[in-house]
């Protein structure tokens, strides 16, 4: 890890407004080096996204520090995350929550995120490989769940595996020049809905998986 430049970028997240200590300590805490490659390795520590395969991406860390503080994780809460990509996020959360799940369309990112993380020694991460719109029904409720693609519209199946208090974050935006973060969370009489910040997901895309991802 290249220790500088890690200490410049979480500097700049609170210079951003970023200010809770957890997540802050969890960025520090997970190398993201080791989540990109080739000539995007001297680029890691940028506040910045960077390409991965299957023409995803690794999210900006100032956005995945803003949505992991916009989500209020726990240490003994349960987690979904919809969209695994790299595995970062997931790293992210696994330093705060009590155990993660994460899918993912692309069997062979899910594939290499459980490797890295596990080479990583983080444990409590669970993998699955589907059609992440559809959630983890098999394991609702879930404490949190957080979505890094842009839905077309607001989730239906996730905002029903959502257990009473909880919190989900998405990317909302049928125009990817035109998304907002939205938080929605679940009371006892209903759903409470806030804007949170522009951004620029890539589409979360519901349906059959692709025959890539089942290689």
């Amino acid at each position: 890890m290249n220790v500088a430049a890690m200490q410049r970028l979480i500097a700049e997240l609170r210079a951003a407004g970023i200010a809770d200590e957890a997540v802050l300590e969890a960025i520090a805490a997970v190398d993201r080096e080791r989540f990109v490659s080739g000539t995007f390795v001297e680029r890691a520590w940028e506040n910045t996204a960077l390409p991965i395969a299957f023409g995803q991406t690794i999210s900006q860390p100032y956005v995945v520090a803003a949505m992991t503080e916009a989500l209020r994780v726990g240490p003994r809460m349960k987690v979904l995350e919809v969209g695994t990509g790299s595995g970062y996020q997931a790293a992210v959360l696994a330093k705060i929550a009590r155990r993660v799940y994460t899918i993912e369309r692309y069997k062979p990112l899910s594939r290499e995120a459980e490797r890295l993380l596990l080479d990583l020694r983080i444990h409590n991460v669970v993998f699955d490989v589907g059609d992440g719109s559809a959630g983890w029904p098999r394991q609702a409720p879930f404490d949190r769940i957080i979505v890094t693609a842009a839905a077309e519209e607001r989730p239906q199946a996730l905002i029903d595996q959502l257990a009473v208090g909880g919190i989900l974050i998405v990317p909302v935006g049928r125009d990817p020049t035109n998304q907002i973060v939205e938080r929605i969370v679940r009371t006892e009489t209903g759903l409470r809905r806030d804007t949170l910040m522009p951004v620029r997901f890539v589409p979360l895309v519901a349906g059959p998986l692709p025959v890539l991802g089942q290689g």
